[in-house]
């Protein structure tokens, strides 16, 4: 006799991945002076890929910099973001497009 054991995966971890990014706004006189990308947490990333993480992890930030618990009259704020894009949709992010 057999069995067969299916696992069924919840949420994005089944046909999506999540890529961390390190983020940080720059505010000067409650003004957004710069926000730039630290670093981004991907091993298996082109060069292309990791550009295109940049500029969606930028968006992101943009799009949260006066959340109350983000913006700073002065300082620097720093961010983590967890981007989770569908594997078909990443594996879509080539130069030759």
């Amino acid at each position: 006799m057999t069995y067969n054991y299916v696992i069924a995966q919840n949420g994005y971890k089944k046909d999506s991945l999540q890529i961390k990014v390190y983020t940080s706004i720059s505010y000067a006189n409650n003004k957004i002076k710069a926000i730039k990308v630290k670093r981004v947490f991907c091993n298996y990333c082109t060069d292309f890929q990791i550009l295109a993480i940049k500029q969606e992890a930028k968006n992101r930030s943009y799009s949260v910099r006066n959340d109350k618990e983000n913006k700073l009259v002065n300082g620097t704020k720093k961010l983590t973001l967890f981007i989770r894009i569908a594997k078909s949709d990443f594996a879509a992010i080539r130069e030759d497009n």
